[in-house]
């Protein structure tokens, strides 16, 4: 879970907004059928803008549906996305369906996280990749990041672990930048901060990349997993919510690995058989 700290005004949370996504005031106003003037009175808290106003703004600045709440708040509204426990009764549908998605995609591993990285559900493929790992390391809450990038979690096995952690960490890096979670930036800091020991299979494996070296035979950047004695290849998808109205489901991920070459799809098949 993350937490927004309400510090100051809704202008000059607007503006921050706007200049992360690199909008003029008259780019903006020109979105939200509005006037620069009335954009910069907001801005400056010249002007108190309405809830509609600001539920306008946030939708043409992509802001995430957690710091809507902290918008309306920093402006005297109350708040208008619940947030649910994933057990809730009202998301009973929801949870019957991802179950139904994860136990379907088996067996191939597909996870459920939250906006820090937390674990809510796996299915079997899952449990396969991480059989095998400290008690530690799997004790609750399980957290994705620090199981895979841990040098006691899944790093020594990743044979691409410098171009997976890398991607890993560039990916956070955009969250960070959208989303003003503390949880999540202590986060990054951990994981950034632990050792590359034995990363260095990917010259030795004949895994090229961008930087040189002969290219990848893949379709996408692959996560090259060792298992069992051999090598485990896949391509990463994830899936979020559309228009979602609650923020637990705003900040839900579904990530499932596809096989990227025939040899893992037959191995994942013969454990299923």
């Amino acid at each position: 879970m993350t937490t927004v700290a309400i510090d100051t005004g809704v202008g000059p949370l607007l503006r921050g907004w706007r200049e992360r996504r690199r909008l003029s005031q008259l780019e903006l106003a020109l979105r939200a059928d509005s006037s620069a003037r009335h954009i910069s009175f907001i801005e400056t808290g010249r002007s108190r803008p309405s809830e509609e106003m600001i539920l306008r703004l946030a939708e043409h600045l992509e802001v995430p549906v957690r710091e809507r709440n902290a918008l309306l708040l920093a402006a005297g509204y109350a708040p208008r996305y619940a947030e649910s426990a994933l057990d809730a009764p009202q998301l009973g549908p929801l949870r019957e369906g991802i179950e139904r998605l994860l136990a379907g995609y088996e067996p191939y591993p597909a996870i459920v996280v939250d906006g820090a990285y937390t674990v809510l559900a796996a299915n079997r493929g899952i449990a396969m990749l991480l059989d095998g790992l400290p008690a530690h390391l799997l004790a609750p809450p399980l957290n994705a990041m620090r199981i895979t990038l841990h040098p006691e979690g899944l790093a020594p096995r990743i044979r691409n672990l410098r171009e997976w952690r890398g991607h890993l960490l560039a990916q956070m890096e955009r969250q960070i930048a959208l989303v003003r979670s503390e949880p999540l930036r202590r986060l990054y800091e951990e994981v950034a901060a632990y050792p590359v020991a034995g990363a260095g299979d990917e010259a030795a494996d004949g895994a090229g990349h961008a930087g040189g070296g002969a290219p990848y035979p893949y379709f996408a950047l692959p996560l090259r997993i060792e298992h069992d004695g051999r090598v485990l290849s896949f391509v990463s998808s994830i899936s979020t919510f559309n228009t979602p109205m609650d923020v637990t489901v705003a900040e839900l991920a579904i990530e499932t690995l596809l096989p990227a070459d025939p040899e893992t799809a037959a191995y994942l098949q013969s454990l299923a058989g």
